[in-house]
């Protein structure tokens, strides 16, 4: 049974036709995305419309190990090669034969292994640790990475001609809360799958009141956070109290705050009164474009917030905000933000 990615917005129909291209010519791909989209789904898709679809499948996560172990599990080693090596082994590359070598979260692969994965990736071949014995591999690979490739370029983190050898084709996944279109499709196959999945009594189906607060959320974790929702509702059930635990809410006088490097960096209020302290215009309150001002209003203000707190590392911001390094700069020139020194 061939993956099939669910969602009818443009960039979902776009990933699609970029996914059946692709897969006729073989060419080495990134995919990029934040944590959560979808990259792998895309990957082995990728594989399934291929001709290698009847060859291995080999998957390594470049960010799980450090570069000794990750460089030997790639490669293979023979026994004795280091401590340890009780016996030979086969590296990723060579069980990849004929087949697809997934190299997933590759922007956090060091520089150092990226030289040798280079020299594979040009000739074909490789040298097991301890061997002196070249050993030849026809792997065909995609990799994926939740990094912007091309500021890791420019800082200097990742090699251009590393970049240029597996970038032949790109495709890139757009998050959740930049596709709600995708999210009740996503909610309609995921509720039916899992109900199935998990013995649920009977089928449930959400109401439209429930299935607005899902799509009207923003979905940091993206499509791997729906599907945990999802089956937290089947087993607790749909109750509107249930949603509001399962998804954070924002409400007047809640404290923003990011706690991804471990200390909470932010310490802003977000406040109330009117719209930007002015006084409202009871004659002009429709409610859905008061709930837009509020949401941009909110929106430019955390965007600014967290430039501020980073020095205005947009790397750093992008990691915090959970969102991609475009996204973040048409954020920053819709808003027409600039630091505060520049003012």
């Amino acid at each position: 049974m061939e993956t099939d990615l669910i969602g009818v917005s443009a960039n979902i129909a776009r990933v699609r036709e970029l996914i059946q291209r692709i897969a006729d010519a073989g060419l080495n791909t990134v995919v990029c995305g934040e944590t959560g989209v979808g990259k792998e789904l895309v990957v082995i898709s990728l594989y399934q419309k291929s001709e290698r679809n009847g060859g291995p499948f080999v998957k390594v996560n470049c960010a799980a190990l450090p570069d000794n172990l990750l460089e030997s599990e790639m490669f293979g080693y023979e026994r004795g090669a280091f401590t340890g090596a009780q016996r030979k082994m086969r590296g990723k590359f060579e069980q990849a034969n004929r087949g697809v070598l997934f190299l997933d979260e590759i922007g956090d692969m060091s520089l150092s292994l990226q030289a040798k994965l280079l020299h594979a990736l040009q000739d074909g071949e490789f040298m097991p640790l301890g061997s002196e014995k070249t050993i030849k591999s026809n792997a065909w690979v995609i990799a994926a990475t939740n990094h912007d490739l091309a500021e890791d370029l420019r800082a200097g983190k990742f090699r251009e001609d590393l970049y240029y050898r597996i970038s032949m084709a790109s495709i890139n996944i757009d998050p959740l809360r930049e596709r709600p279109v995708d999210i009740e499709p996503l909610i309609s196959f995921y509720m039916e799958e899992y109900a199935s999945q998990l013995k649920a009594r009977q089928p449930l189906n959400l109401n439209k009141n429930l299935k607005d607060k899902l799509i009207a959320y923003h979905w940091p974790g993206n499509v791997r956070e729906l599907q945990n929702v999802l089956r937290r509702i089947i087993v607790l059930g749909e109750g509107e109290e249930s949603i509001d635990t399962m998804i954070p809410v924002t409400e007047p006088g809640r404290k923003i705050r990011d706690d991804s490097n471990g200390a909470g960096i932010a310490s802003k209020f977000i406040g109330f009164s009117g719209l930007n302290g002015q006084e409202l215009n009871l004659s002009d309150l429709s409610l859905k474009k008061f709930k837009k001002q509020v949401a941009d209003q909110v929106e430019k203000d955390v965007i600014s917030y967290v430039l501020e707190k980073t020095g205005w590392n947009r790397t750093r911001a992008t990691q915090i905000l959970k969102v991609s390094y475009k996204t973040l700069l048409t954020k920053i020139k819709e808003l027409e933000l600039r630091p505060l020194n520049n003012l």
